[in-house]
């Protein structure tokens, strides 16, 4: 007789671990904390499942999912919209938290998403400082905005807060360049990274923090992860126009205003972006075939551990 696999799919509260099981409709919950996520190791340590899938919800998943690959579980964190939209299409439209489980679990069974490294702690506390500069400049821009049509009576309060957001955010870039400068690593996977015309600090620290599949992916799988990679969207005879989405989006965002910055200094991409230019394509469309381009250069260069040359990247 074949093995069974046992697909877990694990819904995630503030409060509790929904968890479910395929085959079979065994389902049972634990509590959110130290206790209740040893217990779910230890249940599943017992079960022996295939794999464990768990959505990403802004870091409540951290603790149990830390615990459950300490255990040597096979876990893995997906993208939410990605298991809605599995929901919809498989029919299941209401929601709850039980049923979130099972669909994770189906979800599990029927995508089997690969698994990844998870992120070590160093590279956690790179990631969070990432996403709070983020958060900061998000509040800086908001603030900046509402003080052009503040009234005077609170336009102090404002300016105080610009102030303080701005001090905070030296403050995290001090940190960052602290946490990549004490790492050996790093620091010298940011040197090539920033040896690219274009790419600075901002770019460099947020590959480091969320993009570690750096240079262990060709050309297509990294494209794709980050949702740089035309899609299709063809019926019949019908070709419709090809569009990105999906992916990681802090890295799009942050590869997007370097590769504006790269069409201007960097002789590659900029010759790049005025020969799709010059044939007729819409400028944001060469935009983000030069940011395509750009992410697949550094790719090659921490693969391969070489800095930027313009010989070895050159059309």
């Amino acid at each position: 007789m074949s093995p069974v696999h046992i697909h877990v799919g694990i819904d995630v509260a503030k409060d509790r671990l929904d968890v479910a099981q395929r085959p079979g409709t065994e389902a049972w919950w634990v509590t959110n904390d130290e206790s209740g996520i040893a217990d779910l190791v230890a249940r599943l340590k017992a079960l022996g499942p295939t794999l464990v899938v768990l959505e990403a919800t802004g870091g409540i998943e951290l603790p149990a999912v830390g615990a459950l690959a300490a255990a040597g579980l096979p876990v893995v964190v997906v993208n939410p919209r990605q298991v809605r939209e599995f929901a919809r299409a498989t029919g299941r439209l209401a929601k709850t938290d039980a049923i979130d489980a099972q669909v994770l679990a189906q979800f599990a069974e029927a995508v089997r998403p690969a698994l990844r490294p998870l992120p070590d702690a160093a590279t956690h506390q790179l990631s969070s400082l990432v996403t709070r500069r983020r958060q900061v400049i998000e509040m800086l821009t908001a603030e900046k905005n509402r003080l052009r049509t503040a009234a005077p009576a609170v336009c102090g309060h404002i300016k105080e807060h610009i102030v303080w957001l701005e001090r905070s955010l030296s403050d995290l870039d001090r940190e960052l360049g602290q946490v990549i400068h004490s790492s050996d690593i790093w620091r010298a996977q940011d040197n090539l990274l920033q040896s690219a015309p274009g790419v600075g600090p901002v770019l460099s620290t947020t590959l480091l923090a969320e993009l570690p599949e750096l240079g262990s992916l060709n050309r297509k799988e990294i494209a794709a992860l980050v949702g740089v990679a035309p899609l299709n969207r063809d019926s019949g005879t019908l070709r419709g126009r090809r569009t990105v989405w999906g992916g990681r989006s802090q890295v799009r965002a942050a590869l997007y205003m370097a590769a504006l910055v790269a069409t201007r200094r960097n002789p590659v991409i900029r010759a790049f972006y005025d020969r799709l230019v010059g044939a007729g394509k819409p400028k944001k469309v060469a935009l983000t075939a030069c940011m395509r381009k750009l992410l697949t250069i550094l790719n090659a260069m921490i693969r391969h551990q070489t800095p930027w040359s313009l010989q070895d990247h050159a059309l």
